[in-house]
């Protein structure tokens, strides 16, 4: 029997999103200026005049370019992890993945952030294992706006996951899985494995918890300190 547990990035391990602030923390300086043109699109997804997998392109193109050199979005990636690990995990998540860890379960960050700075920081809480959204790369190695398959969010996260256990040889029925994730948008992955976490939710999530009756963790640093 194969243990894993999969473990949300953003709000879930990280107390705040972290793809905005790559980017903001990663662009040139003289690219802070079109930040009212981030607002712009982002006003645009939620009219629902763009999908959420071309906001990410047009926001990675705006402040970051076309095409950035891999070395160059390696160090970029490197810093931000280094932050992020320092500054913005939730004390309760590095307990809860020692305690699954444990247990015997292999840990796995299922995130739709972009690999290139997810795995950097994965490496920092100890996660070998990730499932991201991709960038396509072009033949000199430069790492593109552009998107190499699906952005990893609701049901496409699912399916990367399902991938990822086929890819591992791992079948449903030999496996015991967790997730964890404050969002209601893994609703899918949540359904799919043996134990759906709610982690510091939103109020929808929390209240399709209640309804399923699947536990809600806190892993704010009173609760975490107090082991929940």
């Amino acid at each position: 029997m194969h243990h894993v547990a999969f473990y949300d990035l953003d709000r879930t391990v990280t107390r705040l999103p972290t793809w905005f602030a790559f980017l903001v923390s990663s662009a040139p300086r003289w690219r802070v200026a079109f930040l009212p043109a981030m607002a712009g699109m982002w006003l645009a997804y939620t009219l629902g005049l763009i999908r959420r997998d071309r906001l990410k392109e047009l926001m990675h193109r705006l402040m970051l370019g076309g095409a950035v050199r891999g070395d160059r979005m390696a160090a970029l990636a490197e810093r931000f992890a280094d932050r992020t690990f320092n500054r913005n995990i939730r004390p309760g998540a590095p307990l809860r993945i020692a305690g699954d860890r444990a247990e015997g379960y292999r840990v796995v960050l299922a995130t739709a952030a972009h690999r290139f700075y997810a795995e950097a920081l994965a490496r920092r809480l100890g996660i070998t294992d990730v499932v991201a959204t991709d960038a396509s790369v072009n033949a000199a190695g430069a790492i593109l706006h552009r998107l190499a398959g699906p952005n990893l969010y609701g049901p496409a996260k699912l399916a990367a996951v399902e991938a990822w256990l086929r890819a591992g040889g791992i079948e449903r029925g030999a496996a015991r899985l967790r997730f964890y994730t404050d969002h209601v948008s893994d609703a899918p992955c949540l359904n799919f494995v043996d134990e759906p976490f709610a982690v510091n939710p939103h109020r929808r999530l929390r209240a399709l918890a209640s309804a399923c009756g699947w536990p809600v963790l806190d892993w704010r640093p009173a609760a975490a300190a107090q082991g929940l």
